[in-house]
């Protein structure tokens, strides 16, 4: 069996390191703010990413272009055999249709996986890829699977404020002055192809049970049971690393013996939805059969 080179963007949450440490290739996000193009964690720190957004720069998300894409996948077919490529969800940016346009090029070299994941669930799909390609699986096995397993995850989301969601048109000014006035902390939910309305919540604590709730239902109802060997779970967040590990603190009392994983969300969502943001997220356990 060939060698298989594991590709993602950096909607994933892997940073650069990590990504060298993992054996994979990140591509970065690019970023307008004010008119200058940035490089997620390439030209654009989370530090200076949320510096420009609190001094209300404009920021305008965008997708690699086509050569930016080619180039990585062409450096990577110097030395392996086949790609899989794991962009953020269809659903979310049009980033994962250009890539299956172009991988149409490459003579069944380069496999482009549409499983509709983002952030720590994009990323467990990367490491999934990574036991598949160890395991002897080839691309088309590997996009396939992947694909068959992209609705076994749950992102649930808490905001700490309306203002980026009402500065991106997707509530009404009145609907988050509303919001404000009444200290509403909404609950989003990415699961499949969009970011939807889960929830509100009066109280921060009231929002955190109402996210581990709901990881809790997905996994009695959805993902085999709440145990280690079904699922596995992650904590993102936006910004505020403290207010995330004191979260993560909470969902360990929650479920005990879960080893869980935490990140910074990534970019392309920081910006919708601001600083100060936490997130729980749950997959279900991919078996991989030699």
């Amino acid at each position: 069996m060939g060698k298989v080179a594991v590709i993602t963007d950096s909607n994933s949450g892997i940073t650069q390191s990590s990504a060298e440490n993992m054996g994979i290739t990140v591509l970065p996000m690019p970023f307008t703010i004010d008119d200058k193009d940035y490089f997620e964690d390439i030209s654009l720190t989370q530090d200076e990413f949320y510096k420009m957004l609190g001094d209300d720069k404009q920021v305008i998300t965008s997708q690699p272009s086509p050569d930016d894409v080619m180039h990585v996948w062409d450096y990577a077919l110097k030395t392996y055999d086949e790609i899989v490529y794991i962009p953020m969800s269809s659903g979310l940016s049009g980033s994962c249709q250009t890539a299956m346009m172009l991988a149409e090029d490459y003579d069944n070299k380069v496999f482009v996986v549409n499983n509709q994941r983002i952030s720590v669930t994009m990323r467990q799909s990367v490491i999934d890829a990574l036991n598949l390609a160890e395991a002897g699986k080839s691309g088309a096995e590997i996009k396939q699977i992947l694909e068959d397993d992209k609705f076994n995850s749950s992102i649930y989301i808490m905001l700490d404020t309306l203002y980026y969601l009402k500065k991106g048109g997707r509530i009404t000014p009145a609907a988050a002055a509303l919001g404000t006035l009444l200290k509403l902390k909404p609950v989003l939910q990415i699961q499949g192809e969009k970011l939807d309305a889960f929830a509100k919540a009066r109280t921060t604590a009231q929002g955190k049970a109402i996210m581990i709730n709901a990881i809790k239902a997905d996994m009695e109802k959805r993902f085999g049971g709440i145990s280690p060997l079904n699922c596995d779970i992650q904590i993102a967040y936006s910004y505020d690393h403290e207010k995330a590990i004191e979260f993560k603190k909470e969902v360990e009392q929650e479920f005990p013996g879960f080893n869980i994983h935490i990140d910074p969300l990534s970019l392309s969502v920081a910006c919708h939805i601001g600083p100060g943001a936490i997130a729980v997220a749950c997959t279900k356990k991919l078996k991989i059969n030699d």
